[in-house]
């Protein structure tokens, strides 16, 4: 398989090329949705792309709706961010890499002309930033049919260095929370007046450090925005907005946190008797890994790279929303790919760098996986042995 690969490698590095040069926020995949479309065309998939929103979904093999899926995931958006004094939209976060992969198994399957007992469903996910990608695909029951879903996720060198790869990317579930004090400014001389809008801020902020939850499971609840007053500094502000970075590394610590922040926020309001208005904007979930997923992921690491290649599941308060599709369709047997590649200086760093032969390694491997699926339902689903039982 690696000498097809390697006979791909111009190929795969012009699309990453193209996907890494042509990035496109959240919502707005336009141009990335109909690239995509027209590569997966040129391989007689079977398409679906959606009226309302960006993104596209490709089947590979058998056209029986009661077939074997498999299904293999890739987030397309960028971020908007800061790059030298300018804010455009980056690919900072690797998923020019994630779509190039996910074309890589399709290209490899292809060349190698190799039939599937089966489906091969390609998701093409837009908005996974913004947390609400995923979730909008579940809605169009675009993953009702599939029985195991793989994603992939380039790691930083500080997680798993180049040449290694992890069976599972344990993320943390996280929230963001929107707020509104509302209220009426007043004259500086005069502050009994009114009531300081930032001085609520800064009480709920005080606040927050009170909350105390499991010390054995990681949280954090902190103020990431604060918005009040405008030009005129001898006024006080009456009303402010803000926002609320809230994570946990499991699902029940976060509905723990989350029912906290919100009783502070309602005594705070209630001490100062002044209006808040709140909701939660953004949410993803804490990753619920499929065991036997994990293991056929582990295999396939262990078969493209070796043995001594294979790093134990990655924890990590980082977050994303694939673990939507196992939230919504727990019937999923779902893992993500932790693909080591030497990425610096971190993810969402304006100058993200990492080395391009490890998408080769990425594709082998996820090529490998959607094979070793397919034979272990061929076999009546026989128990998967851990590695270190072999």
């Amino acid at each position: 398989m690696r000498t097809t690969i390697e006979q791909l490698k111009p190929a795969i590095f012009s699309l990453y090329e193209h996907f890494h040069q042509h990035p496109e926020i959240s919502w707005q995949e336009v141009q990335t949705t109909s690239f995509l479309a027209d590569f997966l065309k040129s391989y007689n998939c079977r398409l679906t792309t959606f009226e309302d929103m960006t993104g596209v979904v490709a089947e590979w093999g058998s056209e029986s709706p009661d077939a074997f899926t498999v299904g293999l995931r890739a987030d397309m958006d960028a971020l908007w961010q800061e790059v030298d004094g300018l804010f455009c939209a980056n690919h900072s976060c690797g998923h020019d890499a994630h779509m190039t992969m996910a074309l890589g198994v399709l290209m490899v399957l292809h060349e190698r002309n190799l039939p599937l007992p089966g489906k091969l469903k390609m998701i093409f996910q837009p908005a996974e930033e913004s947390g609400t990608g995923a979730l909008s695909l579940v809605q169009k029951q675009v993953v009702d049919d599939v029985d195991y879903l793989y994603g992939v996720h380039l790691r930083p060198i500080q997680e798993v260095a180049y040449g290694r790869a992890a069976s599972a990317i344990l993320h943390g579930a996280a929230a963001t929370l929107s707020a509104h004090i509302k209220g009426d400014d007043s004259h500086g001389a005069r502050p009994h007046l009114g009531t300081n809008a930032i001085e609520v801020a800064a009480s709920i902020v005080g606040e927050l450090k009170g909350i105390h939850l499991d010390p054995l499971v990681p949280y954090s609840v902190k103020m990431t925005q604060l918005s009040s007053g405008g030009k005129s500094t001898n006024i006080i502000p009456g009303s402010a907005r803000f926002h609320l970075d809230i994570r946990a590394q499991t699902n029940a610590i976060m509905e723990a946190l989350l029912t906290k922040t919100e009783h502070v926020l309602q005594q705070v309001a209630k001490l100062y008797e002044i209006e808040l208005d709140y909701e939660i904007t953004e949410r993803v979930y804490a990753a619920e890994v499929h065991e036997e997923a994990r293991l056929i992921m582990a295999q396939a690491i262990s078969d493209a790279l070796g043995s001594e290649q294979l790093e134990p599941p990655i924890l990590t308060p980082g977050a994303e929303d694939f673990h939507y599709y196992t939230k919504e369709r727990p019937h999923l047997k779902a893992t993500m790919l932790g693909l080591g590649c030497d990425l610096a200086p971190g993810l969402h760093h304006p100058h993200m760098h990492f080395r391009k032969e490890a998408l080769l390694d990425g594709i082998e491997i996820l090529t490998r996986a959607v094979l070793l699926t397919f034979d272990h339902h061929a076999q009546n689903q026989a128990p998967i042995q851990p590695l270190e039982e072999r």
